[in-house]
């Protein structure tokens, strides 16, 4: 029972060190001491950012003092310290049994006067700035917590919709005992902390009506790939909680920050989450808070606007700017914001460091990749693509394998072994003490910022996340291996697959005055492949953007409601729920792919090339059979430049030009070039540039460079002609090789000719690049040839070419081999 005392004085105390409660007001970040992390620095954004325009709720906190002086006043730690004298919490029955000795005598132990004194005096002060009984935020936050090497992320108890002092100091005297709760134990024995070292502090905050409106989480960094330029955000509708334990699959944002700094809107990528359920206030229930499903027609439309979105990435980066100011070092911040439902307002509710990406060692460059990826079939037939069992959102960019052990309550956590994999709905704080002795772990449901998510980071094994049907396909004792390595979907594959792991000391990579380039298709992947050593992208493809996301032919979607293909309207309507204009779908999924790229090797140039389907390719789209001609030779057909000005495509080519010009202009990815392929003659070349001009992509305006792809004879017959209308040449070697050698590249009765290498193709290569550099333009090349051939790269070498673009696992060894081939040219 908890004693109630008003109208008493209250004695100011001495000092901060002394005092039982503060104004959240009144601390900062080198409070930690006084306050935990997470009252620290929630003062520190009160005090700093107000007056840069972060919006923090006001409250005030506990001190490490009050709780001290509980423990003393009380005895307490004597008899603590007896009941973890056999602590081990490798037991998870011991360890239960010690943290609930320990709680209870927490709980049965009454707070001092003084204690209840003064958190009276501080809620009734709140109660003044807003109404009687107002309702607040009951957060623990531990004198260890929040630290940029230990997140200690929901050890201790948070209570949300606390009414009226007598539940303020219940809520207080519970989040004490929480400093015993069993994972917090578990956590702190691996972390090496001392149990009886460590204080709570308590944080009492006006609670944001997010219950009413959405929250989430946000990071000013990529969370997989440790990408310092994105700023990722989660919403969910109704209170946070649902979002922080994975309860839900939020929608994800990601932000370029850069650019946004430079005033523009660099939104790369939105994903829509299934957000079924939401925490609302339990008025006149039982409880504080319940769950509620979520309408359909809530959860088919995004959590956030635009401009919300914008104004959350704005503020991660004055928070990551302060915090990485004040530590004196690169501080990428862990971010929990809420929308007021009543007001409209965003705000900031908690923010602390990062704990995984911050601490790895950045030159070292460390990746996982998957040995067999088909499975042979027993009638000697082409073998087919390994096709996953499971998938969901990919955490950590691993690879993990072992037997699934499938457990649906915490009370049956006792049952794992370690090694397994563990397979679950979604996991809390309380499942930590098996966590760490998993190899794996997939989930139901979450998002990249769910508990599950950021404890497999911290620990440093792969998690999927958001599968919804892990429990239900996967079975304990089954041999799986979990795949995190191949882009943002993670798979889960049947049995135990080889794979291996590569480590790279960046440092001692030689850096050669020929420009290495990589060839980039999937936006998923553009973020780890930055990290490898490069000069920019020299061939970003559209193709693989237009068919996996986009997957619709863009006159199926421009003229949608013609369409003759009942079963592509069916589709199409499938993908594109939020979009009436379904044409637009087309435009923003292309720039956001684009985008994603641009962004991960910004301000490097990134030559994005114009779609080059053949027509047969184009009429695999969804709704494409109705726009396209049947071709004997598509190979040599309607493809590349004389697409893009003819009256039956160029609907559709608009659509492109408009997505590279929200690209370069709305997203401010100014680094990216426009390349044109497949064109057969300088006249085309300049009907093309023509085309793009009416769509506001003017050659040389806001730095607009337009290449040409090099893969024609005409190309280099008439280079002199090209120079002149185009910015640049990227060598296109297998279209160039089969139409210097005369073969069909698709023909398997011809392949054994197809050979770059040839004298042939080498010449006519050897003479591009002469006469390109005689008028002073760039040349580079983005064929297969030089990821395939060492050889054929000491030839371009050899030759001044300006750049090579290579396949991504085949960068470092090529450019080794092109350091070399530059020491003997000299």
């Amino acid at each position: 029972m908890v004693e109630m005392l008003h109208n008493q004085e209250i004695k100011r105390p001495v000092s901060k060190e002394q005092a039982l409660v503060l104004p959240l007001g009144e601390v900062g970040i080198a409070d930690i001491p006084l306050v935990g992390g997470k009252n620290a620095s929630l003062g520190e954004m009160i005090q700093q950012l107000r007056r840069k325009g972060v919006k923090v709720p006001t409250g005030f906190a506990t001190t490490a003092y009050a709780y001290r002086y509980f423990i003393s006043a009380a005895g307490l730690e004597t008899k603590l310290r007896e009941i973890f004298a056999d602590l081990n919490v490798e037991d998870v029955n011991n360890l239960r049994r010690c943290g609930k000795r320990a709680r209870l005598l927490m709980l049965q132990t009454r707070f001092p006067l003084e204690l209840q004194e003064a958190i009276a005096q501080a809620y009734q002060s709140l109660c003044q700035q807003y109404d009687a009984d107002t309702d607040v935020a009951v957060r623990s936050s531990a004198t260890a917590e929040d630290l940029p090497d230990a997140s200690f992320a929901g050890q201790q108890e948070t209570y949300l919709n606390v009414h009226g002092l007598e539940v303020v100091l219940q809520a207080c005297h519970k989040c004490f005992a929480s400093i015993f709760t069993d994972r917090a134990i578990s956590y702190r024995q691996i972390k090496g902390f001392d149990h009886f070292n460590i204080a709570l502090s308590v944080g009492v905050q006006k609670m944001v009506r997010s219950d009413l409106a959405s929250s989430g989480v946000m990071f000013s960094i990529d969370t997989e790939t440790g990408f310092r330029d994105a700023a990722l955000i989660t919403a969910a509708y109704g209170l946070g909680e649902n979002v922080v334990q994975g309860a839900v699959n939020p929608d994800e944002y990601l932000v370029f920050k850069p650019t946004l700094k430079q005033g523009y809107r660099p939104i790369l990528k939105k994903r829509l989450g299934s957000k079924e359920i939401k925490m609302i206030y339990d008025l006149g229930g039982s409880k504080l808070t319940k769950n509620i499903p979520v309408v359909p027609s809530e959860r088919n439309v995004f959590a956030l606007y635009d401009e919300e979105i914008l104004q959350l990435a704005h503020w991660a980066c004055i928070i990551e700017e302060h915090y990485s100011q004040v530590r004196g070092t690169y501080t990428p911040m862990d971010i929990e914001w809420a929308k007021d439902g009543i007001s409209n307002e965003l705000f900031i509710v908690q923010a602390r460091p990062e704990t995984v990406q911050s601490q790895k060692i950045a030159n070292v460059l460390r990746s996982y990749h998957l040995g067999a990826k088909a499975e042979e079939n027993t009638d000697n037939s082409s073998p087919q693509p390994l096709v996953p069992i499971v998938t969901g959102r990919s955490v950590g960019e691993m690879i993990g394998q072992g037997q699934a052990r499938v457990i649906f309550d915490v009370h049956q956590i006792h049952q794992f072994q370690s090694g397994e994999i563990l397979v679950t709905n979604r996991t809390d704080p309380d499942w930590e003490p098996i966590m760490k002795r998993a190899s794996a772990i997939v989930t139901n449901s979450g998002g990249r910022t769910c508990h599950a998510a950021i404890i497999a980071r911290e620990l440093g094994i792969p998690a999927i996340v958001g599968c919804g049907n892990a429990t239900t396909v996967l079975k304990t004792g089954q041999e799986i291996t979990v795949s995190c390595a191949e882009g943002e979907t993670g798979k889960v594959y049947q049995g135990l697959l080889p794979y291996e792991i590569q480590e790279l000391a960046l440092e001692k990579l030689p850096h050669p005055h020929t420009q290495i380039m990589m060839n980039v298709g999937n936006p998923e992947e553009a973020f780890g492949f930055a990290a490898i050593p490069n000069d920019g992208v020299g061939l970003a493809r559209m193709e693989f953007i237009i068919a996996n996301q986009i997957k619709a032919h863009p006159l199926a979607l421009i003229h949608f409601d013609r369409l003759e293909d009942e079963l592509a309207r069916y589709k199409i309507a499938e993908l594109t729920p939020q979009y009436e204009n379904k044409a637009q779908f087309f435009v923003d999924k292309l720039a956001e792919g684009i985008g994603t790229i641009a962004a991960a090797f910004y301000p490097k140039p990134v030559i994005v090339r114009l779609s080059d389907f053949k027509s047969n390719e184009y009429a695999n789209l969804l709704g494409g059979k109705q726009f396209e001609p049947t071709e004997e030779n598509p190979m040599i057909g309607w493809r590349g430049a004389s697409r893009y000005y003819d009256d039956r495509y160029r609907e559709g080519f608009a659509l492109e030009c408009q997505a590279m010009k929200q690209v370069r202009d709305e997203k401010g990815l100014t680094n990216v070039i426009l390349m044109i392929p497949f064109c057969r003659t300088p006249q085309e070349g300049e009907r093309v540039l023509a085309e793009m001009a009416k769509h506001g992509l003017v050659r040389g305006e806001n730095g607009l460079q337009v290449y040409v792809m090099c893969e024609l004879p005409s190309n280099i017959f008439l280079a002199d002609e090209f120079c002149q209308i185009f910015d640049g040449f990227s060598i296109g070697s297998n279209d160039l090789t089969q139409l210097t050698l005369g073969l069909d590249r698709d023909s398997e009765l011809v392949a054994h000719l197809f050979d770059e290498r040839n004298q042939a193709v080498k010449r006519i290569i050897a003479k591009a690049i002469r006469t390109v550099k005689k008028h002073g333009g760039k040349i580079g090349i983005c064929g297969q040839a030089p990821s395939d051939y060492p050889e054929f790269a000491r030839f371009l070498v050899e030759q001044g070419i300006d750049s090579i673009s290579l396949n991504p696992d085949s960068v470092l060894k090529t450019l080794l081999e092109i350091a070399i081939a530059e020491v003997g040219k000299q």
